[in-house]
């Protein structure tokens, strides 16, 4: 397999600037930072411990290009030899992040919005969904698309549906000028390209949400993107807001890759405002396949506007952050029963992707059920130091 013919990699694989981790068997035994060049992959821990390191550099685009180090080998067959998810103790990719906070913003899509609202006010329950889709948008209309959150038109369009008894929590994140950031994820959680995720084993109705992810530093300063799956439960954050946590954070349920690729003159943020995404599921059990898209010309908040909202003088992340963008695809064709809407089976195969980003690729296992996670920030630095690898600044 040649780097063009892998479609995990960016179109313009040649031109992009791609960071990331690697797991490296005996006798490091260690997780790695690396960057592509010229098809190979090069390890460049010993300039930056971490990825987070990496982001804090001053230089560090010029680190990624240039910076000596171990040749892995090849960036197709590694590519490849993730996406059959060979285990513990195999060469394979990481998820590109590691010290960062992983947060994301919610409801930023209208699409996204309606239904939120159909999960709050189904309980959780699949099977009222369809009915109240249609007494939402019978309601509320479509108009929601082009409203900028905020604005005096949202605020009126607010105090309507007050008076008429249809506000809701997740309309004031969706039109309201504060927008919705939450904990994705802890530090070191989020697994790779090829990697199972996790569905928490209480969950019947629940769904992928494919994204763009920004890498942001501790000064705030986007470096560039890579794509993620925001792996959802919409029975249980259906039932109430508060057990949001429960819904979103559980073993394997965020999956960052398979690179990050930093900014330059030929990718930039306005790259990233006119991407399409696109998600497919393929179900082994019962052929079920499911196509969709994300225009991120149709998000509701700028990138930068949901990064401000994120951190600033109220806020700091000294090791900076992942921030998932939100997406406006919520899969709704029936599965299992008319009127029932959509779920996963044990065993889809979830594609997330976009050209100047390649494709992100995971199985949908149980939470409980895939492998355990057990290498955290401990286990890292115990890790570095066995290989003599000190922070430089």
């Amino acid at each position: 397999m040649t780097v063009q013919q892998t479609k995990a990699l960016p179109e313009d694989v040649a031109n992009a600037l791609l960071v990331g981790r690697v797991w490296r068997p005996a006798p490091v035994n260690g997780p790695a930072v690396v960057a592509v060049r010229g098809g190979r992959v090069i390890d460049i821990t010993r300039h930056a411990p971490t990825v987070s390191d990496l982001f804090e550099r001053d230089d560090a685009v010029a680190v990624a290009r240039s910076a000596p180090g171990d040749d892995l080998g090849d960036l197709a067959e590694l590519v490849a030899a993730s996406e059959k998810n060979p285990g513990p103790g195999a060469l394979r990719l990481l998820a590109p992040c590691d010290l960062q906070a992983i947060k994301a913003a919610g409801v930023t899509f209208a699409v996204s919005l309606l239904e939120r609202v159909i999960e709050e006010q189904a309980k959780g329950d699949p099977a009222r969904a369809e009915e109240l889709r249609q007494t939402l948008q019978a309601s509320i209309g479509t108009n929601l698309r082009d409203m900028k959150p905020g604005s005096d038109e949202a605020l009126r369009l607010k105090d309507e549906l007050i008076e008429r008894g249809l506000w809701s929590q997740y309309m004031e994140v969706g039109i309201g000028p504060y927008a919705e950031v939450f904990t994705k994820s802890q530090p070191m959680s989020a697994v790779g390209h090829g990697f199972d995720v996790g569905l928490h084993p209480v969950s019947n109705w629940n769904n992928p949400e494919p994204e763009i992810v920004l890498a942001v530093n501790s000064r705030g300063t986007v470096l560039g993107a890579t794509l993620g799956n925001d792996v959802n439960l919409r029975d249980i954050e259906g039932r109430s807001a508060l057990l949001l946590g429960k819904a979103k954070d559980n073993n394997g349920s965020c999956a960052i890759g398979p690179f990050i690729r930093l900014f330059d003159n030929g990718f930039t943020m306005d790259t990233l405002r006119q991407a399409e995404v696109r998600m497919l599921i393929e179900g082994v059990d019962d052929g079920f396949t499911l196509e969709g898209t994300s225009q991120m010309r149709e998000i509701s908040r700028d990138p930068l506007d949901l990064v401000a909202q994120t951190c600033g003088a109220h806020h700091q992340y000294p090791d900076g952050f992942m921030l998932f963008l939100g997406t406006m695809f919520s899969p709704i064709k029936d599965r299992d029963a008319a009127g029932g809407g959509f779920t996963h089976h044990a065993g889809d195969r979830v594609s997330i992707s976009t050209p100047t980003l390649g494709t992100l690729v995971n199985t949908v296992q149980r939470s409980d059920e895939i492998e355990p996670w057990t290498f955290g920030v401990r286990a890292l630095y115990k890790s570095l130091a066995q290989r003599g690898i000190h922070q430089e600044n």
